[in-house]
């Protein structure tokens, strides 16, 4: 999945499978978005947006 068209995909869909990839492929959330090359702090925002807040000692967003 290409997380770099982050900003139109639904925000439910988009938390799933950021939480996935950090806990399948990349360990945190900072890797991913390094990987990615995406503006962690809108890819945040995006999230909370839709009520996720991301938890850095759970690794993930919910």
């Amino acid at each position: 999945m290409d997380l770099n068209k982050y900003e139109t995909m639904d925000p439910v869909m988009l938390m799933s499978i950021v939480n996935m990839k950090i806990r399948d492929e990349f360990g945190d959330l900072d890797a991913l978005v390094k990987y990615y090359d995406i503006d962690k702090d809108k890819l945040v925002a995006r999230l909370a947006g839709a009520g996720f807040d991301y938890l850095p000692d759970a690794k993930q967003f919910r």
